[in-house]
């Protein structure tokens, strides 16, 4: 599968979000307007390549980067499907904010709402501000597809790590729940407990028959992994990674989302629970 990696920068000023037009459409279509994204080059860091990116197109340096997110969508590409991973960075900038119009960039303004703008941004950016900004533009349905809809929590427990273990999942339509629950998955480390959890997750919507899902852990290592940003180098792990890996061709649109403890509490309540509900007998 072919997968194709940016680094999107956002700039948000009391003025709103920066976009910048591009200087030409393809072939005759309008030239689209889009958040300062860039390609990352052999032997670079994604922050580094989201650095120089924005002071290549934009004349712009930035002064702070911080990863705010990482999202990835499954979109046809000819008779395949092109994996496409977003590397998303907050920016903030020193002193005014006056981008150099130059080859690939040839204006700049600041939207407040996207969706009333009538800025006609590009799929990539339309969709990063749908997942950050939640909203979404009329008329439009992301390729990513899960900015608005199916969330799946899931969480991974293991009581001595390794030791007694349990897995946990909360999916929600929008804010409402619409099912929980967990299961004793017996003696393992937490590393095997995030994954299974990871899996009931996606086997239980592809059982419902749910599409375009955002799943989301409290597990870096799951998260990075299976958005592509870190290798998976442990053995207990790779034949579960690659069972979800070939999963994920059943959906339209899915992603992978990391988020502190504290805000998966219902899928880590779940797990320790069917933990706690093995060792009490």
């Amino acid at each position: 599968m072919k997968q194709r990696i940016r680094v999107v920068g956002i700039i948000k000023t009391e003025e709103g979000v920066l976009v910048l037009k591009l200087n030409r459409g393809r072939g005759t279509a309008p030239a689209f307007w889009e958040l300062p994204t860039g390609k990352i080059k052999f032997g670079e860091q994604p922050e580094e390549a989201m650095a120089r990116s924005l002071t290549e197109y934009t004349g712009l340096t930035a002064n702070q980067i911080i990863l705010k997110d990482v999202i990835t969508f499954l979109a046809p590409e000819g008779a395949s499907q092109l994996s496409n991973l977003y590397i998303i960075y907050s920016l903030s900038i020193d002193g005014g904010l006056k981008p150099i119009p130059n080859d690939r960039y040839t204006a700049y303004k600041f939207i407040k709402d996207f969706t009333a703008s009538g800025v006609h941004l590009n799929e990539t950016s339309l969709s990063v501000l749908e997942i950050e900004e939640g909203k979404v533009a009329p008329g439009h349905i992301s390729p990513r597809g899960t900015a608005n809809g199916i969330t799946i929590n899931v969480d991974g427990a293991s009581r001595g790590n390794p030791g007694p273990s349990g897995i946990g999942y909360c999916i929600r339509d929008h804010n409402q729940i619409i099912e929980q629950g967990g299961e004793f998955i017996g003696f393992s480390t937490s590393r095997v407990a995030e994954y299974l959890a990871m899996k009931k997750g996606i086997d239980r919507a592809i059982e419902l028959g749910f599409r375009s899902v955002r799943f989301i852990s409290d597990s870096m290592m799951v998260v990075n992994q299976l958005n592509g940003v870190f290798s998976v180098k442990n053995r207990d792990v790779v034949s579960i990674f690659n069972e979800i890996r070939n999963k994920m061709n059943q959906f339209d649109a899915v992603s992978f989302t990391q988020v502190p403890r504290e805000k998966n509490a219902i899928a880590d309540s779940e797990a320790n629970a069917a933990i706690d509900k093995i060792l009490k007998r």
